[in-house]
Order: structure tokens, then sequence, then C-alpha cells
């Protein structure tokens, strides 16, 4: 089996197992996501969710965010830890925003990486979920299962992982596959106990049980 047919095998089967897969962060607005996705950095998305609410009652819209200093964005989000310096990134972020964009996050990869605490995983959580754009998220999840799985080889840097898989999925199924390794990597193939191999989708074609590639 070829690294392209496995790809293809995985996402097959893992459509199948969880179908609705998509992004656990709350939002109704891209420059939203762009706050969340800065906030879940060593932080659960389910603690983001919460906090982000508080953070929009007193600042509803991109202008006023912009507008905030980062001590007053920190105390808001300081359950999130990190608040310093998401505090400063998300507050210049906006300001770039409003400056810049006229209060709209771009739609291209190449502009979305100049603004400030925004790299290619949040941009192209961006491009995939709010512009239906081809996208790869490379978070903690996806790495570590392609590395299980057999799709990368003992890779770990992200933009490597992500470069490697634009060769071998089909650019309209980027998205989803990502979306869909986060929750069989929360559920199934999990970091911080054993992975329940015997009850795993792909365990018959999983690199990690000897198949090789």
């Amino acid at each position: 089996m070829t690294k392209k047919e496995l790809a293809l095998e995985v996402i097959r089967r893992l459509k199948a197992e969880y179908p609705d897969s998509e992004c656990s962060l709350d939002y109704d607005d891209a420059w939203k996501l762009l706050v969340s996705v800065r906030l879940a950095a060593q932080c659960t998305d389910a603690r983001v969710n919460v906090v982000v609410k508080g953070l929009y009652e007193k600042y509803p819209d991109i202008a006023s965010l912009a507008a905030a200093s980062p001590e007053e964005i920190e105390k808001i989000i300081r359950p999130c830890g990190l608040g310093k310096s998401k505090a400063k990134d998300i507050c210049a972020c906006m300001r770039m925003l409003h400056e810049q964009y006229n209060d709209k996050v771009p739609d291209s990869m190449e502009e979305l990486l100049k603004l400030p605490g925004v790299g290619r995983k949040s941009a192209n959580l961006i491009m995939g979920d709010v512009f239906g754009k081809p996208a790869i998220v490379t978070d903690t999840h996806c790495i570590r299962l392609c590395n299980r799985i057999g799709l990368v080889k003992d890779e770990k840097e992200p933009k490597k992982v992500e470069m490697a898989l634009w060769k071998i999925v089909p650019p309209e199924e980027g998205s989803g596959l990502c979306h869909r390794f986060v929750d069989h990597g929360r559920e199934v193939c999990t970091a911080r106990t054993t992975p329940h191999c015997e009850r795993c989708c792909l365990n018959d074609i999983c690199k990690k049980n000897g198949i090789k590639v």
C-alpha cells in the first residue's frame, strides 16, 4: 500500500466513524475564530469557549477589541493561560484587521500569515472552516496520528507534516480529515494513555501495529 492509498483509506474510514466532525471552538465570525484559536494554545477548547463569552460581551466587534489595551484583554483571558502573550497578539491582530483590512479577515494564506499571532495552523483553520478552501491543520493530534499510522515518518515539525500531507491527501479532504484526527485522537488514539488499538477503525492498516507502507 502506498502512502497515497493509505491516506485515502484513512479518510474513508474516519469519515464513516466521525461523519459530523467539525471544529470544537465556538464562533460565528471569522475574527472570533482567530481569537479563539490563539487562546487555545496550551488550553482546552472547552475552556476557551467559556472565556470568550466574557470577552465578546465587553468587546463585541473588531473595532472595540482593537481599541482595548493588552492589559484589559489579559484580565479576561487569563484563565486560558499565557495571558500576556496572547493578549498582546490578539490586540495587535485586531488593530491590523481594523486599520489595514477594514474589519475583514483576509481569505488568503499569504495575508493571514501577516497577522500577529497567526501561524500556519491558525491560517489553515480559517482557510478551511471559514472560507471553505483547501486546508491542512497540523495540530498535535494530526502530527501524532500521522506518525503512528505511517502517513509521515518520524516527523514532528508541523510545517513538514503539512507539506507531506499535501502530497497524498486530496485538497478537498484536508480540512475534514484534520478535524477527524482531533476526534479520533481524543477518543481512541490518545496521547497521555495507551492508545485504544483494540477499538480503532484503523487498527489493521496502522504502522504502529506492524503494517508496512
